[in-house]
């Protein structure tokens, strides 16, 4: 909320421990599910919508899921957390049951996005109050809520394409609500222990992920974490630093967006994997799986600079630096060969 202060020494403690604690668990977890997911030939095999070129476990999301919901669990039961994080953690718990039957079997769009729904309506008794505009009335502004939330948890999910990409974005925003609640104040701090397990969690798994990985998320590892972050960045929101929680995350959201935009317009069927995003074109004219990432990953350190001056009051400062930064990440994208 605003006129929270920085992290005070305990907080700093509590921060460092939640980070290191789920990135250990989550690399190690990882580690011990590899062979096992391969045992049982859970393989993401290659095709011609695919970015990779040999089979790879998929499935491995599991260990960061699981991580960061343990740490989120403990914070909440020591009251480092409020005890509403309870909503959130059946919530990713449901979703993530669901995704690992998709990863299984295959499951319709119409029942992933059921359980999307089910899942954020489960969160949003843990927000704290809603960030959107009031007037328009209660329940217009639940569901409006709503949706944005499972538009993220869908975007989060389509860009879950190449190797590192979304594990990578997960530790960015977990680790910008961090960042700013440490360095610049005004975001509450159990937000930023929050974001900090996710931070170790998603880094814990980016050491099995980076290119060539060895393991993929999954969707039971890409729909839950695209869950928690969005509950991160509504909080952030909620405490009135609405440009933070929109910068952080800007250029999942611009390349999902417009290259859902061009899809419809184009009459495509946008529930069906492609290779259209500005990553995958880039990847497709000849960058490295790690060379698009870390393109994405300079980017990602400027954007949680721009969440600093955001909350610093440099809000349109801030929001101009950030569109910039990101549309000319898309330019450099867009025109790989």
């Amino acid at each position: 909320m605003p006129g929270i202060g920085h992290l005070d020494g305990v907080e700093w403690v509590l921060a460092a421990a939640a980070a290191g604690a789920t990135g250990v668990a989550s690399g190690l977890a990882t580690r011990v599910l590899i062979p096992i997911l391969r045992r049982r030939n859970l393989l993401d095999h290659p095709n011609e919508r695919s970015s990779h070129v040999v089979p790879t476990a998929r499935g491995g999301g599991i260990a960061p899921v699981g991580a960061a919901l343990l740490a989120w669990s403990v914070l909440g039961i020591f009251g480092w957390a409020p005890p509403a994080i309870v909503a959130i953690v059946l919530g990713t718990v449901l979703l993530a049951i669901v995704c690992w039957r998709d990863d299984l079997y295959g499951l319709s769009p119409a029942r992933r996005l059921a359980a999307q729904a089910g899942a954020v309506a489960i969160g949003l008794v843990a927000v704290p109050h809603n960030p959107l505009p009031h007037w328009i009335g209660p329940a217009v502004n639940a569901a409006a809520l709503g949706i944005l939330w499972v538009w993220w948890v869908n975007l989060f999910n389509f860009m879950d394409g190449i190797d590192g990409l979304a594990s990578s974005e997960a530790a960015a925003i977990g680790g910008g609500v961090l960042a700013v609640a440490a360095l610049a104040g005004g975001i509450d701090p159990a937000a930023a222990l929050l974001g900090a397990a996710v931070l170790g969690a998603a880094l814990g798994f980016l050491v099995w992920n980076w290119s060539p990985a060895q393991v993929f998320l999954g969707d039971v590892g890409s729909a839950p974490l695209g869950y928690l972050t969005g509950f991160l960045l509504i909080i952030v929101a909620a405490g009135g630093l609405w440009i933070v929680a929109l910068v952080l995350p800007l250029y999942f959201l611009a390349d999902a967006t417009i290259t859902l935009a061009r899809r419809l317009l184009g009459g495509e069927r946008i529930w069906q994997a492609h290779r259209q995003h500005y990553y995958q074109h880039a990847v497709r004219g000849g960058l490295s799986h790690a060379a698009v990432v870390k393109r994405v990953i300079a980017a990602d350190i400027l954007l949680i600079g721009c969440g600093w001056a955001a909350a610093n009051g440099w809000c349109l400062t801030a929001l101009a630096a950030a569109v910039a930064t990101v549309a000319a990440l898309l330019a450099a994208l867009g025109r790989a060969r």
